[in-house]
């Protein structure tokens, strides 16, 4: 059973080495790394799943926001090919959730599938408004927004550079 512990604590090469295998070399194309690329995971949020020493899964967040609203991107959430649709996905989304919930719960955003995100809360209800820098499809845009705050209905979703 793999042992799930923060992401901080698992060397950096092996967390890319990882996301190589679940996602391709070319990952750094898609939309959500423009998202993040200068920032830093959010730590307190991040996590990763350890099998005999050696990272088989990661959950990311970073700090995003449309225009002075801070958001939460959620993603990668990453597992090796060999385990994927062995429930390490949900485990690490459920712990980051978990955690997410001792901090007053952010409006948290990611770039997903609804049939299997819905279940943990995202939909695509509220970001219709919503742009991106780069392509993404509007039903693949989704947010969790678990205390119900008001949320900006119009703008684009930038890093957040100041966290």
């Amino acid at each position: 059973m793999p042992e799930l512990i923060a992401l901080n604590s698992v060397a950096p090469e092996k967390v890319e080495r990882l996301l190589d295998d679940a996602f391709g070399a070319d990952r750094f194309g898609r939309t959500a790394y423009l998202l993040r690329k200068h920032s830093k995971p959010i730590a307190p949020l991040s996590f990763a799943m350890l099998e005999k020493g050696e990272p088989v899964g990661s959950i990311q967040c970073w700090p995003v926001r449309i225009g002075d609203f801070p958001i939460v991107l959620v993603g990668p959430v990453a597992v090796i090919p060999k385990l994927q649709s062995k429930g390490i996905g949900h485990q690490l989304m459920h712990a980051m959730l978990a955690a997410a919930a001792k901090i007053e719960e952010p409006v948290m955003v990611m770039i997903g599938d609804p049939e299997y995100y819905g279940r943990f809360g995202f939909s695509a209800e509220q970001t219709g408004g919503w742009l991106l820098p780069g392509p993404w499809e509007p039903r693949r845009l989704l947010a969790r927004n678990a205390n119900g705050v008001t949320l900006p209905e119009t703008g684009m979703l930038e890093e957040d550079r100041a966290l």
